[in-house]
Order: C-alpha cells, then sequence, then structure tokens
C-alpha cells in the first residue's frame, strides 16, 4: 500500500522564537519512505534529530519574528505484519523484553495507578490476550463520546474516564492507561491517517503482545492499515506535532493523505480482523 501525504503549517512569530516539530514519517521495517520533501518559507536553518529506539524525527528550528511557513510532503509504502488475534497472547512481565518496561509505568497523560481499581474491576477477569485489549478498544468507543473541542492540553487519562468525552488523543491515553493498568506495555503512536475525515494529526496506541507491538484504534475512524506513523511515546507530550517556546501563534494548519492506487483500496479489505504491526 502506498500513500503520498503533505502538511501545511503557518505559523505567525511575534518574538524570536524557537519550535520543535514533529511532523515527518518514520522509515522502518514496515513503512519506506519512496521520496519526501520539507521546505521552510522564510528558508532558516534547522537541526535534525532521529531517536534511536523509536525512530521518531524531531525538527528543531530557530524563527526570526514575522511569518513561517513548514511544508511537508512524502511518498510512503506500507508494507504490514499480520496476524490472528486468536494466536496472540499477553507476555508475562518476568518475559518482557527489557525495552518494554518502560512503557507499563504512568506517564503525565496515562496515569495508570490512578484506574488501578476501575481497570481491574472492568477487565481483570477477561481471557488474556489480544481480545483483552480489543475489549478496552470497545469500551472507550461505546462509553467515550468523541467531540471535537471537549478536551485540551491538560487533560489526561483520567479526566476522560470520568468525563466520559474527548478526541483521538484521548481515546489513545485512556487506551494506553488501561493496557499498563493491567500489566501490558502500551505506547502512544502519532501519524497521518488515510479517510480521516476532516484531515487531522490522528493519535492511537500500541500494546505489546506476542513477540511485537500491534497497533489499536478505539476511535474506529480510519481502517488501522491506512495508518502512517509519526512518532512514538509514552504518551502525547513525547511526540507533539509542535511544541512552541516564545511568542509564537498558528494560524493555518492544512493536511491531505491520498492513496496512489486502487490496488490499496482492495488490501485493506482483504485483511478485516486481523491483528496489525506497524513497527
Amino acid at each position: 500500500m502506498k500513500f503520498n501525504l503533505s502538511s501545511a503549517l503557518r505559523y505567525r512569530i511575534n518574538e524570536a522564537s524557537t519550535l520543535v516539530l514533529n511532523i515527518q514519517v518514520v522509515n522502518n521495517h514496515h513503512q519506506r519512505i519512496c521520496t519526501e520533501q520539507l521546505q521552510f518559507d522564510p528558508k532558516v536553518k534547522f537541526d535534525e534529530y532521529t531517536a534511536p529506539a523509536s525512530l521518531t524525527r524531531y525538527m528543531r528550528v530557530n524563527a526570526p519574528v514575522g511569518k513561517l511557513e513548514v511544508n511537508y510532503e512524502a511518498t510512503v509504502e506500507l508494507s504490514h505484519f499480520y496476524a490472528d488475534p486468536n494466536t496472540i497472547a499477553e507476555v508475562p512481565i518476568a518475559d518482557l523484553p527489557m525495552e518494554t518496561l518502560p512503557y507499563l509505568y504512568p506517564s503525565r497523560y496515562c496515569e495508570s495507578d490512578r484506574l488501578m481499581g476501575f481497570v481491574q474491576s472492568e477487565f481483570g477477569g477477561l481471557q488474556p490476550g489480544y481480545s483483552k485489549v480489543t475489549a478496552i478498544c470497545n469500551w472507550i468507543y461505546n462509553k467515550v463520546t468523541y467531540l471535537s473541542g471537549s478536551t485540551n492540553s491538560q487533560t489526561s487519562a483520567y479526566d476522560t474516564a470520568t468525563q466520559r468525552a474527548g478526541v483521538c488523543r484521548d481515546f489513545a491515553h485512556l487506551g494506553i492507561a488501561f493496557c499498563r493498568a493491567l500489566n501490558i506495555p502500551a505506547r502512544f503512536v502519532s501519524a497521518y491517517a488515510y479517510g480521516l475525515n476532516p484531515p487531522d494529526f490522528h493519535a492511537c496506541f500500541e500494546a505489546y503482545l506476542g513477540d511485537r507491538w500491534y497497533l489499536f484504534d478505539a476511535t474506529r475512524l480510519v481502517p488501522l492499515n491506512s495508518i502512517i506513523r509519526i512518532g512514538t511515546g509514552r504518551d502525547a507530550a513525547d511526540v507533539s506535532f509542535g511544541t512552541l517556546f516564545g511568542a509564537v501563534q498558528m494560524e493555518e494548519m492544512k493536511l491531505f493523505v491520498a492513496s496512489v492506487s486502487e490496488a490499496g483500496e482492495m488490501e485493506r479489505s482483504d485483511f478485516t480482523g486481523m491483528a496489525i504491526a506497524i513497527s
């Protein structure tokens, strides 16, 4: 499956400021960048860093006063790993790879420790494995209303569990917190998503089961195999598309994602009901 994508960000810089951006897609075994282009107007110097483990790509831009436009385009080919959900088991903590252990702990937006009692009573008696994480996603989809503008940058998983409203970011945080409360490593994924309407940056999560990270999206807004990874972190604080240091105002944001061929449409329907890994 191959996709063309782009993002255009427009900022007003009121005083010399620094922006840390995370809008470039990851290049890994399941996601290959065919072409990409990044442009700034006016031209500015920027530094780049790729996190060794997640391959998340960060840019630091020092912007002068005035307008700043950031335009990113890429063509990306996805090659997913598919598995039968019935064959995917949970991994005891004693057997987890050491690199997954940080994703068991509570984090800024995913206070799994505060939700432990509720999660154990709601999901603790379920059959371990992929089906338990699916049950978590079903609960979130059925119990939490997807409502634009209902939350802000301070909203945490605990808030969403009590207020029962949120957007994709909040759905992902809640799924992560529930998994961690059940001793299942879980992490946040920021992404572009084909078919998302209106186009926007998307958020979902991964849980470590069997021998790899599997993708989950409690919003059900797009097919799992149309999700194109930008970043991976403990929660949204690690992979915000833009972190602004200074007097900066965002004036406009436009995103676009398109399937390159009709073959991609056929592939999405062929693997309905399968577990998907993209890392």
